[in-house]
């Protein structure tokens, strides 16, 4: 009897193995992944298979796809069939032509078409983008959509809530959708405040549903009466006031006012999304207002998520350092790049192209800075100039190609930005604007200090290892 019990155990680890080691094999794209996992598998029979079961399947992307083609979340855009089809009859600014390749690319992988006739303002910190904020939902006529990862219970929070539950209470359509994680960065929670109001809150998956660390939407989305809007990456919160903060460490970011046709297609981001927190179809043509030219910009919505079918972002931002002729500016809190993008950064820096990166000193997530600084001698050494900004800790995220091309909005160059989470970006070609924001990366490097290959290469050897093991960890930060 206990013969056959252990022939029957070693033969259940043996076929877990297996089962590992082939599962690995035909489903890791990476080669070195694959073979890291079926070393495990084989040589940890028990521990090994368990830690892959555990930790080597992609079950966020997978879930992600479940909810799409079950229809949980929206699948297509025909749904909305009162939003306007805008038709291109444009080429791009004669300084542009050399991106068109870029252009190209993002027409493959993005659903959304590249529409004329915008205007985006920036806005800086909370101190300029909340009173703009403000007064747009104050004078809502119709409807006034907001989507947020985090959405904090303080005096500018409140604010905001007293200004919701107002207009709401005079006949206009309010819709919030507040991720379930990100409020609760902040107690009370704030949708306890809009209990007995006229306010719809929708909460992007509820931990209850299966405690998802990851899959959170971090889009930061405001469309009033279908008209104008606000987007970039600022949550809501007494901490993105800097000139006159509220909080003991305020946090540096830009927001921008869109206006123009492109404001139809941050309205169906945020619909597709009301739909998959509150199972409400919302395609009325009031929400879809004829839309006037309000500008130069030529824009695109770049909508992106473990749901897709491409990684859009990751692949425009290859595709515009490919395209780079002159200059990239890159500004973002958190690094952490894969091999793809190191091998594009050094690539246009080799080229010939000034590739610049600027990062905070001190970062809000020590695990991140960590893991961000075991990358930046493989960049160093190859003519990237890395700059640090000073206090207080700066989230803003700006993407420029040869001064005319933008890729602004609420994603990071990090793996939970590319891969984990559901971010809204805007690619935008206007040189005006871009001159505007070319302009913000002079200021900030002229208060920034640069980071040389020597610094990096002299750290203590402690720093070095704790680094190193941060980077490990690289995929899960």
């Amino acid at each position: 009897m206990d013969h056959f019990f252990w022939s029957i155990l070693i033969g259940a680890v043996a076929f877990l193995s297996l089962a590992g080691g082939v599962h690995a094999l035909l489903f890791k794209r990476d080669p070195r992944s694959a073979l890291g996992w079926i070393v495990v598998c084989l040589t940890l029979p028990i521990a090994g298979s368990v830690f892959y079961w555990a930790m080597g399947v992609n079950r966020i992307h997978r879930k992600a796809r479940q909810w799409l083609e079950s229809g949980r979340r929206v699948a297509g855009w025909d749904r909305f069939a009162s939003t306007p089809q805008i038709p291109r009859a444009f080429a791009l600014p004669e300084n542009a032509k050399h991106l068109s390749e870029l252009m190209t690319l993002a027409d493959r992988v993005v659903i959304a078409p590249l529409i004329e006739g915008n205007r985006l303002t920036p806005l800086v910190n909370g101190d300029a983008a909340y009173p703009a904020m403000l007064e747009a939902i104050r004078t809502a006529q119709k409807s006034v959509h907001i989507s947020t990862y985090i959405f904090d219970a303080d005096s500018v929070g409140r604010s905001f809530v007293e200004a919701l539950i107002d207009v709401a209470s005079r006949g206009v359509d309010v819709r919030l959708i507040v991720d379930s994680l990100g409020e609760k960065y902040s107690r009370p929670l704030v949708r306890d405040f809009f209990q007995g109001s006229k306010v719809q809150v929708g909460r992007f998956l509820p931990l209850r549903y299966g405690g998802y660390v990851n899959l959170r939407t971090h889009r930061k989305i405001l469309v009033v009466d279908g008209s104008v809007a606000f987007t970039g990456g600022m949550n809501i919160g007494g901490r993105h006031m800097v000139a006159n903060p509220v909080c003991r460490q305020p946090v540096v970011d830009m927001h921008f006012k869109v206006e123009g046709p492109i404001v139809a297609y941050l309205q169906r981001v945020f619909l597709e999304d009301w739909y998959f927190v509150a199972k409400e179809l919302v395609s009325a043509p009031v929400y879809f207002p004829k839309l006037e030219v309000k500008g130069n910009a030529l824009v695109r919505s770049v909508s992106d998520g473990p749901d897709k079918e491409f990684r859009k972002l990751l692949w425009l931002i290859l595709g515009g350092l490919s395209c780079a002729r002159q200059s990239v500016r890159i500004m973002t809190p958190y690094f952490i790049p894969d091999r793809p993008l190191i091998s594009a950064l050094v690539t246009a820096a080799m080229r010939g192209v000034e590739v610049t990166l600027v990062l905070p000193e001190k970062n809000n997530l020590p695990f991140v800075h960590w893991a961000s600084k075991a990358y930046l001698w493989e960049i160093l050494q190859h003519g990237v100039k890395i700059y640090y900004q000073p206090a207080p800790f700066v989230h803003t995220k700006l993407f420029l190609i040869d001064d005319i091309w933008a890729l602004i909005g609420s994603a990071n160059l990090d793996p939970r930005s590319l891969r984990l989470n559901f971010e809204l970006n805007l690619e935008v070609y206007d040189t005006e604007f871009a001159s505007i924001l070319v302009a913000h990366f002079a200021d900030a490097i002229a208060v920034s200090r640069e980071v040389t290959l020597a610094e990096v290469d002299g750290r203590p050897l402690r720093e070095k290892i704790r680094d190193c093991a941060a980077k490990l960890f690289s995929p899960y930060l």
